[in-house]
């Protein structure tokens, strides 16, 4: 009987993507979970907003003007782009294989509509959607948090009531009541994609 062969390759690395509504604490989150980990690398997108106070070029996220973002869309250099609040976003196909290639995971912090374009072309992909408890709940965030004015809270809070209708893309919902609880939970959803069959072949 003919045994198989035991020269399986290493599987490549995963993307992970976590998308939530402004406000539901994703950048925390995926703040704590890259720090955590030397195995994951944090996705920096592009994209044509202005910097906010405090961010740099190349650290958030690569800032561009339009005209380069639709070069780069002509180019097919993105896995994946949208606009979101007037502002394209963008993350870099390059980025993403040379990434998978050293066998690390990759994070990706998207909007749903990112979110469901990577899952079309990188079927494996975890996604993981996190969300306040409520509606209201989310209102508060915003208000507390003191960065934007009531008009531009209530577009990002019927953004998020319509983010809410892509939850079957997803295969995880969080519910963030409290960020260290929250930072675990993702964690250990994280954690348990080591033990997927695909990404241990080489015990059969």
């Amino acid at each position: 009987m003919n045994k198989k062969s035991n020269n399986h390759t290493k599987p490549l690395g995963g993307i992970i993507v976590i998308s939530a509504p402004s406000g539901a604490g994703k950048t925390s989150v995926c703040s704590a979970i890259v720090k955590s980990s030397r195995s994951i690398v944090y996705s920096i997108s592009y994209t044509t907003r202005c910097p906010r106070q405090g961010e740099k070029n190349g650290r958030e996220y690569f800032f561009v003007d339009e005209s380069e973002f639709k070069k780069m869309i002509e180019e097919k250099k993105f896995a994946e782009w949208a606009k979101v609040h007037g502002n394209y976003y963008g993350t870099s196909k390059d980025l993403l294989d040379s990434v998978l290639k050293t066998r690390r995971n990759i994070l990706l912090e998207i909007d749903v509509q990112g979110g469901i374009n990577i899952k079309k072309q990188y079927p494996q992909a975890c996604m993981i959607f996190i969300m306040t408890p409520d509606i209201k709940t989310l209102e508060k965030r915003l208000t507390a948090r003191d960065k934007d004015c009531k008009k531009i809270i209530n577009v990002r809070l019927n953004n998020a009531k319509k983010e809410l209708k892509y939850l079957n893309k997803y295969e995880y919902l969080v519910i963030n009541k409290q960020l260290n609880e929250t930072i675990d939970t993702v964690k250990t959803i994280i954690k348990s994609l080591e033990y997927k069959i695909e990404k241990n072949q080489k015990y059969f």
